[in-house]
């Protein structure tokens, strides 16, 4: 604990984190997280003491700033998203109002329409 805070760390990168006191003494972390909570108490307790932040809340802090301006954008996006979706229902109202119309004019013996015969894809053998 002493050389991550004294910033002289041997056997971990010597960030502020419980993951990275248990890389520096050697015990798994569940060594510090669950059987020895008085140790991680301590050494939160010491980085608080000397005013220093521990990079996991630094890591948070970052974070929360990246999903407060992904979520600014959010009302332009949905604004977007339903206009385009209006948009959409309108040309499938007008494609299915078109395809009824061709059909009917098929179903006419008198019709100018004529459906052309249709040619094997050539990947369909398969």
């Amino acid at each position: 604990m002493d050389r991550i805070l004294q910033g002289t760390a041997q056997h971990s990168t010597g960030a502020l984190t419980i993951v990275t006191l248990a890389q520096e003494a050697g015990v798994p972390r569940n060594a510090l997280t669950q059987r020895r909570l008085e140790l991680k108490n301590d050494f939160y307790a010491q980085v608080t003491a000397r005013g220093q932040t521990p990079h996991s809340e630094i890591r948070l802090r970052q974070q929360i700033v990246k999903l407060k301006e992904l979520r600014a954008k959010d009302p332009t996006e949905l604004a977007q998203l339903r206009t385009d979706v209006e948009h959409l229902v309108r040309a499938v109202n007008q494609l299915t109002a078109h395809n009824r119309q061709l059909l009917h004019a098929l179903s006419q013996t008198t019709s100018s329409v004529r459906a052309l015969p249709t040619q094997p894809h050539p990947d369909s053998s398969r």
